[in-house]
């Protein structure tokens, strides 16, 4: 396998990296999260629709999906109250580790993406002092309309692929992405960095 060697950058490696540097500027554009919001002036419960609305809202949908460790499967209904009834508790805990942010940040986002209208908040089943949470119809609503608009501009920018080249496009950047969660980058590499830099 090849690699850095010395001052020989390896070209594979920088222009993967320049690529996912040049995807991370396209996708946190000050300009769309502000279209975002005023298109979304009017959502559920008044309020503009956040980009942490919808993490919340793809965390909870992927818990929801997730079959419980001592069950092996999630009902996945949808109650008289228009909420999903699940077999397992969804807690901000939870949340906060599907997201991999801290519990603090998890709870201040769980709470926005309540009062917007697109999560409940019950009991839990396990232990009533716990919230267990879980999408209301405006909540599917929102990912379904989600969902369907990220297929669509995948298949924009897709267009004139293969369906080989797709395919193969998906299984690599999956395997990428399974290998980054796996083994994620050491946050003392940026001390790293400028020690090597000479400007610590």
């Amino acid at each position: 396998m090849s690699g850095d060697r010395g001052d020989r950058p390896d070209p594979v490696l920088a222009a993967i990296g320049a690529a996912l540097f040049h995807l991370r500027r396209v996708w946190i554009k000050p300009d769309m999260m502000k279209r975002i919001r005023a298109r979304t002036a009017g959502g559920p419960g008044g309020r503009p629709l956040q980009i942490s609305n919808l993490m919340v809202v793809n965390a909870v949908a992927a818990l929801t999906d997730e079959p419980p460790a001592d069950t092996g499967a999630a009902t996945g209904a949808v109650g008289e109250t228009g909420e999903a009834e699940v077999s397992c508790e969804i807690t901000v805990g939870a949340v906060a580790d599907r997201l991999e942010i801290d519990p603090s940040t998890a709870s201040r986002l769980v709470g926005h993406a309540i009062d917007a209208g697109l999560v409940s908040r019950r009991p839990s089943p396990v232990d009533a002092r716990r919230a267990n949470l879980g999408l209301t119809d405006a909540g599917r609503r929102v990912k379904q309309v989600a969902d369907r608009y990220r297929r669509a501009y995948f298949h924009g920018l897709m267009n004139d692929w293969t369906d080989a080249e797709r395919a193969e496009f998906a299984r690599l950047l999956t395997r990428f992405a399974d290998a980054a969660a796996r083994d994620p980058m050491d946050p003392d590499g940026i001390d790293k960095i400028f020690e090597e830099a000479g400007l610590d």
